[in-house]
């Protein structure tokens, strides 16, 4: 029995046609209830005020691994992973985090088993057995987790910032754990780690100091029942909540500079003030205020004038982690080489704009400017999964009063000048800490961070020593950004002419096509338009491809002061480099679009080189070139099987191999060379109107292709662009190993794909179903019980309608037809879901716009027999039909194997490829989808 219903009134958005109901059980349970009727999914988060500041001394890691441990078995249900294992069959996922002061579990599933689903999940809460075997393995999976961070760059430096802090305080610790916190120190000290685990978890996880959300397609009543049933036997000990009162940078850590060195190439600079948490003044939102104008980009900013002298080609700002105790300000520079050279005047100028604000006192306009746009973004914000959005608001539930449990400090709403003005003089060069990355400080540190091994030295920065590199910077003209036009004013819903369920091909030339898809589910003041440009001469050597990479860049580099505050408004864009060419997309509120679009346009028709930018976007894509080998090892196993499969694609090395080479000039002769033919396919959708969607494609025609001199021609037919993937042969295994790109990585890892037919209903659910039903014991059983990473996954791939599955692994170490329907039909949660959803089958060119429909009438058909039939063909170990490839990374661990296999022997029916391209010119192509019969004629 609940002790009460509390009506408190609950912001929520304007569109939001949810119900919310918060509740208190009897055993102080706080819970929100949502019913949404709308809904394919339902979900649950528990919220535990119990963090990784609540670890013991000398069991480092233990919140992190009890939130593993919670996932293993419960007295009512026992089975080992057969939580997991529910979930995933019927159509669900789960997972867990832990921060600083709370750790986080949630799950959703499909509606029809939502009950047995969250009486399971409350069992973490009620009676988990943490056996001594699990315990023993999932040490190992912590440990696995901690070995794929420790070449991190965000988790190094992170650690770093807390290691420079005081000792005494929960903020300094290592949060994560490993094998040697959570087994050899322990049991050095005679420490039994599971018995601490069950004391931590007895002692410290009580009913009072939870927030459970519950998201369901039934109505409160039903809910509320539910939950009562379900959660009133947690414990509760009344515990009080913990606190951590104290900061945790005293005099000593603070006017710092520190050197250290990243994995990554390439320059940062992270300035970070201690300051008063804004949670405590969430409606008045001075982070929310500051960081908006520190973070500007527009003329004038800071941001402007560092990317003008080439110093720096991004920059954010704001609150970074926070408690209710202690909070830190960042400001966050990536450096160009020039701007390393000049780290002095950089952040001199930061003191500088700071000292602008301070003289232009706290703005009205800007704060009632910013409090517009964010109350707009919360009134017409997009549905999001009910996965993601339970755990938004379990977390806010800890933090903010009931009334302000979805908006969190989404809404700054009270002007207080005084409070801004506090925060702002906390950012001053008494309280500054400097953080400054670079590969140039390799051999010139002499300190070690202990935990990640980061490199690094400190020096004292007095305050009068920045008053120094303030006079000394360039006299620059900064100023406060001007008033946003981008704002949109019109937020009416117009009426679709036409109930459309699918995108419709509206216009058809020679020189583009139009699909057209008007909102009519989502009813909001939003479009969605991407217009790729498919340019025969963009990508026919590794030379045209860097440089149609440079046009892209430097296109978004020219737009930016003006287009970031259509940014900042809620419109945004984006452009990007292609196989083919290169594709603009806008997706936002539609009143200002078209302001946009026609300025992007126009952008491109003016191309010019411009020096100096050239050479600072060419500097930042030699280092993402260099960085590449800092992937995981797994990603670099997932690109060599793309490089492997698709026809014409090009090693990143080919590419760099060129980028230093190229000049202005190339890029001057390039540009119009591209856009010299080009065949334009368009999709617009979202609150348009057919006769808008129209005119705007009618304008970019118009600007490229008409007039006496016109920039672009049309396409030749024998010009139009395909997808061709390698077609394996049968019964055959092909293997390709290579040595991993980063000698200090010690993780090895292994993609196996399973190839199995091109875009068909029928064959495309059988593998939909088998992945379905497979997932969670292949998870289980290569993580959990064989103890072979913390990566593994088994998902399917689909290459341009080539569909297959494959399994992948990192490391130093009954069929549910229903489900699998449940999750056809869902529904896709906002406009850009949708977009993205209807824009694949368009560039696969499969155009097989009512998918969903179609594979969920093959599903019904699907009997158990033709599926064993489908597994035993294609799938099981022997199966004479089966197309298999598998990669191989091998990281510094397991050279020796790596070496001695190439001597092996080859087994029958196997391939050892040693040279892709070679490899890939041998083998039969697919046939490809786009640019075939149908799709190209005119």
């Amino acid at each position: 029995m609940a002790v009460g219903r509390e009506d408190v009134e609950i912001l929520k958005p304007r569109i939001d046609k949810r119900e919310y109901r918060r509740i208190v059980l009897r055993n102080s349970l706080q819970v929100l209830l949502i019913s949404d009727l709308d809904t394919d999914k339902c979900a649950a988060s528990m919220n535990v005020g119990v963090g990784s500041f609540c670890d013991p001394d000398g069991l480092e890691g233990l919140a992190h691994f009890l939130e593993h441990m919670l996932f293993y078995a419960s007295e009512k249900y026992p089975l080992e992973d057969s939580y997991s294992k529910y979930i995933t069959e019927h159509g669900g996922s789960t997972n867990a985090f832990t921060a600083s002061e709370m750790t986080n579990y949630y799950f959703d599933v499909n509606t029809d088993c939502f009950e047995e689903a969250l009486d399971r999940f409350a069992q973490f809460f009620i009676k988990p057995l943490m056996s001594a075997d699990a315990t023993m393995r999932e040490i190992k999976a912590v440990d696995s987790e901690n070995q794929k961070n420790l070449l991190s760059d965000a988790w190094r430096m992170n650690q770093l910032q807390k290691h420079l802090s005081l000792e005494s305080h929960p903020y300094h610790k290592f949060s994560t754990g490993n094998w040697d916190t959570l087994d050899v120190r322990p049991k050095a000290k005679g420490v039994d780690t599971r018995q601490e685990l069950l004391k931590f978890y007895e002692d410290k996880y009580s009913a009072n100091l939870m927030h459970l959300v519950v998201y369901s397609k039934e109505s409160l009543d039903k809910i509320q029942c539910l939950v009562e049933d379900k959660f009133q036997e947690i414990q509760n000990s009344d515990r009080s909540r913990f606190q951590f009162p104290g900061q945790p940078c005293t005099s000593e850590h603070l006017e710092i500079l520190v050197r250290a060195v990243p994995i990554k190439q390439g320059h940062k600079l992270r300035i970070v003030w201690p300051i008063t948490p804004s949670i405590l003044h969430y409606k008045e939102g001075p982070c929310r205020y500051l960081g908006h104008l520190i973070g500007h980009e527009g003329e004038g900013s800071l941001f402007y004038v560092l990317k003008k002298s080439g110093w720096a080609t991004g920059l954010s700002a704001g609150e970074g982690e926070w408690t209710s105790e202690f909070s830190f300000f960042n400001v966050v520079i990536d450096l160009t080489d020039a701007g390393q050279d000049n780290m002095q005047d950089i952040v001199g100028l930061l003191f500088k704009y700071i000292q602008l604000l301070q003289q232009s006192g706290v703005c009205k306009w800007i704060f009632d400017e910013l409090s517009a746009v964010c109350e707009t973004g919360f009134h017409y914000q997009d549905k999001i999964s009910p996965i993601d959005y339970v755990v938004n608001i379990s977390s806010n539930m800890q933090i903010y009063p009931p009334k302000d449990w979805l908006v969190g400090s989404l809404l700054p709403s009270d002007f207080n000048p005084a409070i801004i003005q506090k925060i702002l003089n906390e950012l001053s060069p008494e309280n500054v800490r400097i953080f400054w990355e670079s590969k140039k400080f390799e051999g010139l540190t002499d300190k070690v961070e202990p935990w990640y091994g980061t490199a690094y030295s400190i020096e004292k920065v007095s305050s009068s020593k920045i008053q120094a590199w303030m006079s000394s910077a360039p006299n620059e003209n900064l100023h406060l950004p001007a008033p946003n036009v981008f704002i949109p004013k019109d937020l009416s819903i117009k009426n679709a002419q036409e109930e459309v369920k699918f995108p419709v091909l509206l216009r058809k030339s020679s020189y583009s096509k139009l699909w057209y898809k008007p909102d009519t589910v989502f009813s909001t003041p939003k479009a969605y338009v991407k217009i790729d440009f498919n340019c025969p001469h963009a990508g026919n050597s590794p030379e045209t491809e860097v440089l149609g990479d440079l046009f892209a860049r430097l296109l978004l580099d020219y737009l930016n002061e003006y287009a970031y505050y259509a940014q900042v408004a809620g419109l945004l864009y984006g452009i990007s480099h292609t196989d083919s060419g290169f594709e603009v997309t806008l997706v936002g509120y539609n009143h200002k679009l078209r302001i946009l679009l026609e300025t992007i346009i126009d952008k491109i028709v003016k191309f010019e080189v411009k020096p100096d930018r050239f050479s600072v976007i060419k500097e930042m894509e030699i280092k993402d070139y260099q960085n590449f080998k800092f992937q995981q090892p797994y990603q670099q196993a997932m690109y060599y099987c793309s490089l492997i499969l698709k026809d014409q694609t090009r090693p990143w090395v080919e590419r760099l191999d060129v980028l230093p080479r190229l000049n202005v000039e190339d890029l001057t002769n390039f540009a119009p060379m591209m856009l010299s033919q080009a065949f334009l396919e368009c999709y617009i959708a979202g609150n348009i109107e057919r006769e808008e969607a129209e005119s705007m494609v009618q304008h970019v025609e118009d600007v490229f292709f008409k007039g006496p001199n016109p920039i672009c021609r049309p396409l030749f037919p024998s010009q139009f662009l395909t997808n061709r993937v390698v077609k394996l042969e049968r019964g055959m295994n092909y293997c390709y190993s290579k040595e991993g790109l980063n000698p200090s990585d010690e993780n090895s890892a292994l993609v196996h794909y399973i190839q199995v037919h091109q875009d068909d209903f029928i064959l495309n659910v059988k593998l939909q179903l088998f992945a379905l039903v497979a997932k969670q014991p292949a998870f289980h059983q290569l993580r959990s019980v064989e103890q072979l990473g913390y990566i593994t996954v088994l998902m399917q791939r689909n290459d341009s309608g080539i569909c297959g599955v494959q399994f992948i692994i990192q490391s130093t170490v009954k069929s549910n037809v229903n489900a699998l329907i449940d999750m056809k039909l869902e529904k896709h949660k906002n406009l850009r879901e949708e977009s993205r959803f209807y824009w694949r089958e368009i560039t696969d060119g499969t155009l097989k716009f009512d998918r969903r429909e179609a594979e969920v009438a093959a599903l019904k058909k699907l009997t158990q027999q033709e599926l064993i039939e489908f597994f035993n063909e294609n799938v099981k170990v022997g199966a004479t039909r089966k197309k298999t490839l598998s990669v191989r990374v091998h990281g510094n661990q397991h050279l020796a194997e790596y070496h001695s296999q190439k001597s092996e022997a080859v087994q029958p029916n196997t391939i050892q490829i040693n040279d892709i391209f070679s490899f890939r010119r041998s083998q039969p192509l697919y046939g490809s989808f786009r640019g075939g019969i149908g799709h190209v004629k005119l």
